[in-house]
């Protein structure tokens, strides 16, 4: 098997995300976009000891999973919604037993204290269909030096736009406002940014509807460059904004515009960013309701992208927070991490003394003042910043914690402070698989034990899933089994915050470097450290005692520093 070569396999195990893999002799075969079960002729993209990559070229045999025909148009072409052709039940059970096998390699482990977690499955979306209400289209060419186009990415292409109107996951309005806008600019020849060259104009079309009431906030987002290419940008703008109030009367139009923006964004790479922003008609946000409370949202601000698909997660994370061993009943603070426009933390604002959201985007920090004033909650604070640097400016200590951060999970130094509260239980939040096994495998070696998990589907058709985990602290009379070296004993104040093992771990993970006890006792020495009298010290007054190297050294001072001990 070489690079470029042409094979064929069934796929027999399946990860998060999306990818299929089976042997091929002693190597291990990754195939993304693949299905357990499938038949697939594909082509060898890498190839490494033991593994390799490879990328469909055509099914030969279907999955037993997919049982059905896929209804959307684009099916194949677009990179989105990828399990079109299996039926719900069976997208929901694929998602569920990708996670669960995903967690069970931590939590199921020999030196795991949660092996008797409660696994309570998958929670699955009220609606499949029409189910968004954001949506981030990109403007380019649907082939090079073709006509523009504006939509999502084509499969496995990432310069090709696909127009995506009568895509099944948003509604009908959606479809009428990307073809009409596509046709306005079209027609007067306005370039696409060119994301290579970094030259031209439009570069997105970002899309929010409230389910509440139907109302649309429609964001162009462009480049500065209109001079560059003769345009009167003001005029241009009021023609655009007239064009969507006549689209807006029409009577195929359902819904109801409520604002209209514009944003330059001269930023390099492929983000949705704003230099500036310039409100052209109504106002600059939308309003939503979840679980009894109004939300506004603005046009950065995070907030769940299937409205209800969100109230069936939230009700899963209050349910778990109202069933733990932390009583809330008006007395204990809540601290919200990660808490966008603030809907968790104003959920259970009616059953905390206080709630503290932390958040690092500003405008959903803005926008959660202003949901709490109006949903008159008085006793939610928010505060703009990274979790990592925002949690030391707090004065109160939390009773519990609730965490919801990005797909990344949580930076190792903001979860060591997180930690460090020693709060008893810890609800958290995640969508994506892969950052909360590795999270809770730290979370657990802290003490924590994992006590219920449940997974949540916001997003059908596609193989991003939610998953919420109650953890709670282990309680005195627990009993936890641990391997303890007797050297560990002679420990100082300082050195209780990271074991010898805990820093041979860290060194060997960040930088491929085995080190001894033995060094690591230099190394604390040398920075001022105390260590045990005897500890680690030569049998014989003429014994060679063999020296740190300089990379070991400096290896172990980044521990010793991510440990905070020095």
């Amino acid at each position: 098997m070489k690079k470029g070569d042409v094979c064929e396999g069934i796929i027999e195990r399946y990860d998060f995300p999306n990818k299929g893999s089976f042997q091929v002799d002693e190597r291990k075969v990754t195939i993304k976009g693949a299905l357990p079960g499938q038949k697939v002729k594909y082509m060898v993209t890498k190839k490494k000891s033991g593994m390799a990559e490879g990328k469909v070229l055509e099914v030969l045999e279907r999955s037993p999973l997919e049982d059905v025909e896929p209804t959307c148009p684009y099916f194949g072409a677009c990179g989105g919604c990828a399990y079109q052709t299996m039926s719900y039940d069976n997208q929901l059970k694929l998602k569920a037993d990708m996670v669960k096998a995903l967690l069970d390699r931590v939590l199921l482990a020999e030196d795991s204290n949660s092996k008797d977690y409660e696994w309570e499955g998958i929670l699955g979306s009220p609606s499949q269909t029409a189910y968004r209400n954001k949506m981030e289209f990109t403007f380019g060419d649907a082939y090079k030096d073709g006509p523009l186009a504006l939509g999502l990415h084509q499969k496995g292409n990432f310069y090709d736009i696909l127009t995506v109107d009568g895509c099944e996951i948003i509604g009908a309005d959606w479809s009428r406002i990307l073809t009409a806008t596509l046709a306005f600019f079209s027609g007067r020849n306005v370039p696409f940014f060119h994301r290579m060259r970094h030259e031209g104009i439009l570069r997105n079309l970002v899309v929010r509807q409230s389910r509440a009431n139907g109302q649309f906030l429609i964001n162009l987002v462009t480049s500065t460059q209109w001079d560059t290419y003769g345009f009167d940008v003001k005029q241009l703008l009021q023609e655009f904004v007239e064009m969507l109030l006549e689209l807006e009367k029409s009577d195929a139009f359902a819904g109801s515009i409520a604002g209209i923006l514009y944003t330059e964004n001269d930023a390099l790479g492929d983000v949705v960013q704003s230099d500036r922003m310039e409100l052209l008609y109504g106002q600059d946000y939308i309003e939503e309701e979840i679980l009894g409370l109004k939300f506004k949202i603005s046009p950065f601000s995070f907030f769940q992208t299937n409205t209800g698909g969100c109230e069936v997660l939230y009700e899963k994370a209050r349910d778990y927070i109202m069933r733990g061993s932390v009583k809330l009943d008006g007395d204990k603070t809540v601290f919200d991490l990660y808490s966008g426009t603030g809907t968790i933390a104003q959920m259970m604002a009616a059953v905390s003394k206080k709630v503290i959201g932390i958040e690092i985007v500003e405008e959903a920090v803005e926008a959660a003042k202003e949901n709490a004033k109006a949903n008159g909650l008085s006793n939610c604070e928010f505060i703009a910043g990274d979790v990592l640097k925002a949690i030391d400016l707090v004065d109160e200590k939390p009773d519990l914690i609730i965490v919801d951060p990005p797909r990344d999970g949580i930076h190792p130094k903001a979860l060591e402070k997180i930690l460090a509260f020693g709060v008893d239980e810890i609800v958290y939040i995640s969508c994506k698989p892969t950052s909360l096994a590795r999270d809770l495998e730290t979370i657990i070696r802290r003490g924590y034990h994992v006590d219920k998990v449940c997974c949540v589907d916001q997003f059908p058709r596609t193989s991003h899933v939610e998953t919420v985990v109650l953890l709670s602290q282990q309680k005195p009379d627990d009993t936890i089994e641990i391997d303890l070296d007797l050297d560990e004993l002679d420990a100082t104040s300082a050195e209780l915050k990271a074991t010898y093992q805990e820093i041979k771990d860290y060194v060997l993970k960040e930088f491929g470097l085995k080190v001894s006890s033995l060094y690591i006792s230099q190394v604390k020495r040398k920075c001022g450290i105390e260590v045990g009298e005897n500890y680690n010290l030569p049998k014989s007054e003429n014994a060679r005692v063999p020296q740190c190297p300089k990379e070991k050294e400096e290896a172990i001072k980044a521990a010793l520093k991510y440990f905070a001990m020095i």
